[in-house]
């Protein structure tokens, strides 16, 4: 085989060859955002995501994200307390997360949170997009969107023996986030630290999850199996599961005397430096720029130590590879930001997970206003067919 793949018009019987992992494939339209990687930018609908991290709050975003605008005072003030019942748990999935939580113990919340969403969706009873109007996908989305952080945090809390924190309808999305997590209602620049990040990361183009959802969706199913699919895609470590393996790094080389040799034996050996690189980006992160100055305004060893880290792998990574621009991704200062917020390693991915839900719920309202079923095909490259049935033994 070439490298390639074969996708298949069904209706002409005509074939095109595309990228292997469909690099650089438009497959549909979306007025959800994009992804602009060699300006290093990327926006949700008109408006520059990392803008929207300084300026606006989670819901302001969720809204937009949903019903196609920002919020003025009253519009978000209705739209909070839309929201804030969606965050309890129906008693019987509240009463299954114990199980859950036992049998995810060496997996994690995320593991945990696939079996919980379809359970959500079953007891509120999901049915298929498909045969929902796009009042009743809307809310469906809405309910699942505000039940992934409850989840997630009493997956986590049970998995280390405690009991899980009751949602606060005072507190907004980010705050209401660490306060099930810790059980302690964080402090403002805390809070705000962590809802930044959760904007920077709702949606970020045809990512791996957020394709899967959407594909999940063109055959019509429920908000539910949507979610779940996508939640799969996003366990993977090549997609989802990099921020706390980029602390990791940090941890591994330990002191500044030790990044230049651990560096330099790394990518001699042809290893990945987790943290760095991106599919898209060919310049600096937009992410990655707005969560360093998250991080310097918290200060300490942790961030001097990150900051000269990335500084060392850049200039090694030009002189050993030259012509290759290699910046960190949004990976590595989330590890750093989360850490100095208290959000345990093993939550990393599912606080990623927490933002991501609205992007994947919009893609598939979205996707659900299309009839079409995503339906490619392949190039089969087996054994010459068809040859004889060889005979029982």
């Amino acid at each position: 085989m070439d490298g390639r793949c074969m996708n298949t018009d069904t209706n002409t019987s005509t074939t095109i060859d595309v990228p292997r992992g469909l690099a650089g494939v438009v497959v549909t339209e979306t007025a959800l955002g994009d992804v602009r990687g060699r300006e290093g930018f990327y926006h949700y609908r008109q408006y520059s995501a990392v803008e929207l991290a300084e300026q606006r709050t989670f819901e302001d975003v969720w809204h937009l994200m949903f019903r196609g605008t920002l919020p003025g005072p009253a519009e978000r003030a209705a739209f909070a307390a839309e929201l804030a019942p969606l965050r309890r748990l129906p008693a019987d999935v509240r009463d299954a997360l114990p199980a859950l939580a036992r049998a995810s113990a060496l997996s994690g919340p995320l593991a945990g949170l696939r079996t919980a969403l379809s359970l959500l969706g079953a007891s509120a009873g999901f049915r298929p997009v498909y045969d929902l109007d796009p009042g009743r996908r809307a809310a469906d989305a809405l309910a699942a969107c505000a039940a992934a952080p409850t989840l997630l945090t009493a997956l986590h809390r049970l998995g280390q023996g405690l009991d899980p924190v009751d949602p606060r309808d005072d507190l907004p999305y980010a705050a209401n986030y660490l306060w099930m997590l810790t059980g302690e209602e964080p402090d403002a620049a805390t809070a705000r630290a962590i809802e930044r990040y959760l904007i920077a990361t709702v949606d970020h183009g045809f990512n791996a999850s957020t394709f899967t959802a959407r594909v999940i969706a063109s055959t019509g199913a429920d908000v539910a199996a949507c979610l779940t699919g996508a939640v799969g895609a996003l366990s993977g470590p090549l997609h989802g599961g990099a921020p706390s393996r980029a602390l990791d790094t940090l941890d591994a080389i330990g002191t500044v005397d030790r990044i230049d040799p651990w560096i330099r034996e790394r990518v001699h050996a042809g290893e990945r430096i987790m943290g760095f690189g991106h599919p898209v980006y060919r310049t600096e992160d937009p992410r990655s720029r707005m969560l360093r100055d998250i991080a310097k305004q918290f200060g300490g060893p942790l961030v001097d130590f990150a900051i000269e880290v990335e500084s060392r792998v850049e200039a090694i990574l030009a002189e050993l590879k030259p012509g290759r621009e290699l910046h960190t991704n949004v990976e590595f200062y989330a590890g750093v930001v989360m850490e100095l917020c208290g959000v345990p390693r093993e939550m990393f991915t599912p606080t990623f997970c927490a933002a991501r839900v609205v992007g994947w719920s919009a893609n598939v309202l979205e996707q659900a206003t299309d009839s079409k079923i995503i339906r490619p095909a392949a190039r089969y490259a087996g054994p010459t067919p068809p040859q004889p049935v060889p005979p029982t033994a």
